[in-house]
């Protein structure tokens, strides 16, 4: 395993960590009484758009698992329209999920839906972006041993924070401490984002230790 290409993905994370924190602090200098917490629905699109952005930006740079060049415009068009209804289906997926978790089900549906559109594009767009719309492809990487490269790997590690992250943010929602963070779904929607920067960090460095053990099918 070269180890250009894991100091590839790993300045790859660290920009996509780097794009978090910076939606926690550059809003405040264009919006009034911005917070993460006191705007917490603002701050949910503004991270959500940010990350969204630079993971499209990233792929069309490296292109981890680029589909072969002679295509035709017409495929290109419709593979993009597919990530779009993919993208849109994971939301409600997601949204419906969660609700059956016992988020409310009229009360906060612009909360739950925005939380939903946060937890997707943890990880639903990053399959897009590295897979792209090929259902297969994704059940392959999310089996045991279906990763064929360093950025599977990277998928699963960051897909499977992310989820934990939201699933532990859940914990502290029924307890009686009355703190703001508690409100839906603030501390499930920081979890999740905690878990998603935790993993894109861990994911190189745990390929790393494990590059000797790591052996990828040919495509």
């Amino acid at each position: 395993m070269k180890e250009a290409e894991i100091k590839r993905l790993l300045a790859t994370n660290l920009l996509c960590v780097f794009s978090v924190i910076l939606t926690t602090t550059v809003p405040a200098f264009f919006l009034d009484s911005f917070s993460v917490l006191g705007t917490h629905l603002t701050w949910l699109c503004v991270c959500s758009v940010s990350v969204s952005a630079l993971n499209i930006v990233l792929y069309l740079i490296l292109k981890p698992n680029p589909f072969p060049k002679r295509r035709s415009f017409a495929y290109k068009i419709s593979r993009f329209l597919k990530c779009c209804v993919y993208f849109f289906m994971s939301c409600i997926l997601f949204h419906a999920i969660v609700v059956l978790y016992g988020a409310p089900l009229i009360e906060s549906v612009t909360e739950t839906f925005l939380f939903a559109v946060l937890l997707s594009t943890f990880t639903t767009l990053q399959c897009l972006c590295v897979l792209g719309p090929n259902i297969q492809a994704w059940i392959r990487v999310f089996s045991k041993t279906g990763a064929m490269s360093i950025w599977d790997n990277s998928l699963q590690i960051t897909t499977v924070c992310s989820i934990l992250g939201a699933w532990f943010g859940a914990f502290p929602i029924p307890l009686d401490w009355d703190r703001p963070w508690q409100v839906w779904p603030i501390s499930c929607s920081l979890g999740a984002t905690f878990g998603y920067t935790a993993g894109l960090i861990i994911a190189p460095l745990w390929i790393h230790w494990n590059r000797k053990l790591l052996t990828y099918k040919s495509r």
